[in-house]
């Protein structure tokens, strides 16, 4: 039987960071998942706080060169990778010194929130998708973690719905307590218009007069995860809202971690059964 292909995007992780829960769980989920029935890629920004030598990343020539378009301004992408300590598993980081170079996440030293996150989150998200694209490798599952990956299933929907590389890939998106998106203002819709998209297709995106990420991103997703209890009711009435199959938070993170692998096997089967 071979392997299924598991995408896994987040915006933290242990060791490369120690910001939230985020960075702990992740690093469970690909521990518990390392063994011969899934096979794990990993992406994820490469924040300026992530040291380069201690963890040892270098440049993938094969894969950066490619230019990202975002607001029309071209920004070159750079691709990094390291291998997971203890797991067999690489690491590719998605860099570039306009969004990523400073020795911050997403607010400065007075926690103000950086003008550029919403071109940020673009470039990040369309990245990844262009890299997968470049790897010729299709996922079964797509396995998204905080809000700086949540315009992923939109754009895999929308603007790739008819590559083959993301043909049948089930989507999760796991929700934590992040405050991104409360900082973004409209014109998010139009520079997340990538490609042939109008930013009225964004709507989804739209609430209550402000951008939620976790909303839109939900809308497009086919099955939701509770990062911690925190959002567990959130969760629920995600799922009941877009009917889709929901996983609330665990009481460690052990077995949160063993509940995501679980929830893996539980979505692939309904697309066998499909």
């Amino acid at each position: 039987m071979s392997k299924k292909k598991v995408l896994f995007v987040t915006q933290e992780l242990d060791p490369y960071t120690d910001i939230s829960v985020i960075s702990e769980l992740t690093r469970r989920i690909t521990h518990y998942a390392n063994n011969d029935e899934f096979e794990f890629r990993i992406l994820m920004p490469k924040f300026g706080i992530i040291n380069e030598r201690r963890h040892r990343l270098h440049e993938v020539v094969r894969l950066s060169g490619m230019n990202i378009i975002v607001d029309d301004e071209d920004y070159p992408l750079i691709i990094k990778v390291a291998s997971l300590p203890g797991a067999r598993l690489q690491v590719y980081f998605l860099d570039n010194d306009e969004f990523f170079k400073r020795k911050a996440v997403f607010r400065d030293e007075e926690e103000t929130p950086f003008e550029d996150n919403q071109e940020r989150l673009v470039f990040f998200c369309k990245g990844v998708l262009e890299t997968v694209k470049k790897f010729g490798w299709s996922p079964d599952i797509v396995h998204l973690h905080g809000q700086m990956t949540s315009l992923i299933p939109f754009y895999m929907k929308k603007a790739y719905k008819n590559d083959p590389v993301f043909n049948d890939a089930k989507i999760i998106y796991s929700i934590y307590a992040n405050e991104l998106g409360g900082t973004f203002d409209n014109k998010f819709t139009e520079i997340a218009a990538i490609n042939d998209l109008e930013s009225e297709e964004l709507e989804f995106f739209k609430q209550d007069d402000g951008i939620d990420l976790d909303f839109g991103c939900v809308h497009y997703s086919d099955g939701i995860i509770s990062g911690n209890e925190s959002m567990d009711e959130l969760v629920k009435n995600y799922g009941d809202r877009f009917s889709v199959p929901t996983l609330l938070s665990g009481v460690g993170t052990d077995e949160a971690a063993q509940a995501s692998i679980e929830f893996y096997r539980s979505l692939l089967q309904e697309n066998i059964n499909h």
